[in-house]
């Protein structure tokens, strides 16, 4: 059954546990504002609640429900379907995966609600086996879908296992999402002392650390004391580096004066620093003047 017709707002409930952030940014403001003027040219899809007479689940269409509230819209179009709630919950996730800005964690729940409401439907759910011959798995048919691959599938589906917090470090591009994965390995208890270590030092892990993490946690459970160790070793990907533009017409003897005085500046940087990682950085980094190729530069002493 299918039927189109104005519902009024308050008539209207969201989808529950539904995956997607419905945000009252500059995007909404746009949105209304073109409601405002335009109305609400494509109709919400919805589905009647159960256990009331004209009550509706909204199973497309959060946004422009949101929008027409704030442009002062009291009732919208609204396409009537009879479906039961795994069938709607895999019409919300698919109609809203095309939309240009997805966050990693509306991702991941989105794939974990479709491969739960296909399991509930009887599609095969043992992600983590395959056999020839046998009915498509949940991640497969959600990876057709989406043209990705299955194992990326179970992927985002991973990270429903990180606390909220760090996942919010993934959707804010903090952590990146390879690291996040093995980062979902991790107990609950385990990733609240990660974060703790991560506030502390203001940094996040790298994809070495975070498959330590996993590896430890997994052979003998990690400690605060472990992560605070391995969360204070210097990253690649923060030493400081103090780049040296290279002219191949300098002559030897001229390079390395300007190296020496490249060095020197970047040195009185640093001591201008309070920072006491960067004293000891400068205190280790001072302690041989010269390098072999300064030395090889340097005049010979004559007799």
């Amino acid at each position: 059954m299918k039927n189109t017709k104005n519902i009024l707002i308050e008539k209207l409930h969201a989808f529950e546990n539904h995956p997607y952030k419905v945000q009252d940014n500059e995007e909404m403001e746009r949105l209304a504002e073109s409601i405002r003027e335009h109305g609400v040219l494509s109709p919400i899809i919805v589905r009647p609640k159960e256990n009331t007479e004209d009550e509706y689940e909204i199973i497309s269409g959060h946004r422009r429900v949101m929008a027409s509230k704030k442009a002062g819209i009291t009732e919208v179009p609204a396409l009537i379907v009879s479906l039961d709630r795994d069938a709607a919950a895999i019409v919300l996730v698919d109609s809203n995966l095309h939309r240009e800005h997805i966050l990693p964690s509306e991702k991941a729940f989105a794939y974990k609600m479709k491969a739960d409401a296909m399991a509930h439907q009887g599609w095969r759910s043992d992600l983590t086996s395959c056999q020839v011959g046998a009915k498509l798995r949940t991640d497969e048919q959600i990876a057709a879908d989406t043209n990705e691959s299955a194992r990326q599938v179970q992927r985002y589906i991973r990270l429903t296992n990180l606390i909220p917090e760090i996942l919010e470090y993934v959707d804010e591009g903090r952590i990146s999402f390879t690291p996040a994965v093995e980062l979902s390995y991790l107990n609950e208890q385990e990733q609240y002392d990660l974060l703790e270590q991560m506030e502390i030092n203001d940094c996040t892990p790298s994809l070495s650390q975070a498959c330590r993490f996993k590896k430890i946690s997994y052979e003998q459970g990690l400690t605060p004391e472990i992560i605070a160790e391995i969360m204070s070793e210097e990253k690649a990907n923060q030493k400081e580096m103090f780049k040296v533009p290279m002219d191949s017409k300098v002559y030897p003897q001229r390079q390395c004066q300007t190296n020496r005085g490249l060095r020197a500046e970047s040195l009185r940087a640093l001591l201008q620093s309070p920072s006491a990682q960067k004293r000891a950085k400068l205190i280790r980094r001072t302690a041989y003047d010269q390098t072999p190729k300064d030395r090889r530069c340097a005049p010979r002493r004559t007799a």
